[in-house]
């Protein structure tokens, strides 16, 4: 098992450490429950240094991107990070990412569990005049997240960062060591994601320096359990769960990734009759209403004693105190405002379909 740079901080901290994409991560620290909760309400950081990122370079670079994602990289300018999919040529997910836009190359940061997987897939669809560099193990990421996270950052940065807008980025220097600082996250919070050089005496320092400037803040840090809670109440795709090779991203609600009118792209021909034949299942969202029955993955959605579908996440939601999840449906059942059924351990509870995120938060 592969370790991070801040595994000893984890440790000292007394995490519950697990494993999880062939490392040894922190699932939480206190609870996830509290530690959910104060990301909405204040500011956590996160250890993510576990994802993958996949330098493109060479002439041929932009073509080479458009070519293996779904959404339009022709439109991404420097400094700007794009949400995009790899999709195998039957429309099936290889995988979600971010596409950061360089200048001299581009970023892809990708699903840890997924990366190698993607980087031979992307090796096997090479074309042009493209160079692939595995920066993995070189880079080490954390995620500062919630209201309080640029009060907490901007102590330690001569970067005005109330200027860096949604899905941008900058390379520039904070707590006196050069990094990417860019406005992304899991969360649906205000929030930075910050990419520096691999080092543990390096990631130390970045980690104490943030802990002494949210202070104030009662800045907490925070694991991989709430970071599901999160993504999950702002209704964000989890690769092996809502999003794998049997899905497409039409039925996944991630045909605003997809342009279907740029040149050609791996899986768009397929995509395409599914556009045109219409998708036969939908993901969608739903609220119990009994707030002592939580969903988990895999359970029956029902519709009128029929089983009409599955869970593919499930939590409690702290921030609204009831069970949360998505899940596939027949589109015939997936209007929503719909009345379902998910079966818990034999028994039919109630639950509304409705639209995610499940709360609505202002990140700007």
């Amino acid at each position: 098992m592969k370790k991070t740079t801040f595994y000893e901080i984890h440790k000292r901290l007394g995490a519950k450490i697990v494993p999880f994409a062939g490392f040894e991560m922190p699932i939480q620290y206190s609870s996830i429950i509290q530690e959910t909760i104060h990301v909405r309400k204040s500011v956590g950081v996160f250890d993510v240094s576990h994802m993958g990122e996949i330098i493109v370079h060479g002439k041929d670079a932009l073509n080479f991107v458009q070519k293996v994602t779904t959404n339009d990289a022709s439109k991404l300018q420097i400094g700007k990070v794009q949400y995009s999919a790899f999709c195998y040529e039957d429309g099936g997910i290889v995988d979600d990412l971010l596409v950061y836009n360089f200048g001299e190359y581009f970023m892809l940061v990708v699903n840890a569990s997924n990366k190698d997987k993607d980087l031979n897939w992307l090796k096997s669809n090479l074309s042009g005049d493209v160079q692939l560099t595995d920066r993995s193990d070189d880079i080490s990421l954390l995620a500062v997240q919630g209201p309080n996270s640029l009060k907490t950052l901007q102590k330690l940065t001569s970067i005005n960062l109330s200027e860096i807008k949604y899905y941008s980025f900058v390379n520039g220097r904070l707590a006196d060591v050069d990094m990417t600082i860019s406005r992304t996250g899991y969360t649906g919070e205000l929030g930075f994601e910050l990419y520096f050089k691999s080092e543990v005496s390096l990631s130390e320092k970045i980690w104490n320096e943030i802990f002494a400037a949210g202070k104030e803040f009662d800045i907490k840090p925070v694991g991989l359990g709430a970071r599901d809670n999160l993504r999950l109440e702002m209704g964000y795709c989890l690769y092996g769960n809502d999003i794998d090779q049997t899905t497409n991203p039409l039925e996944a609600n991630l045909g605003w990734i997809t342009k279907l009118n740029k040149p050609d792209f791996i899986g768009k021909e397929a995509l395409l009759k599914i556009s045109q034949n219409g998708i036969s299942r939908k993901l969608v969202g739903f609220v119990l209403s009994d707030p002592k029955a939580f969903p988990r993955k895999d359970y029956d959605v029902m519709f009128d004693g029929n089983v009409v579908g599955r869970v593919t996440s499930g939590t409690f939601s702290p921030n609204l105190e009831r069970g949360i999840g998505m899940g596939y449906i027949k589109s015939a059942y997936a209007e929503e405002g719909n009345i379902i059924g998910i079966k818990i351990r034999n028994q039919i509870f109630e639950a509304k379909i409705v639209r995610p995120p499940f709360i609505i938060r202002k990140n700007d």
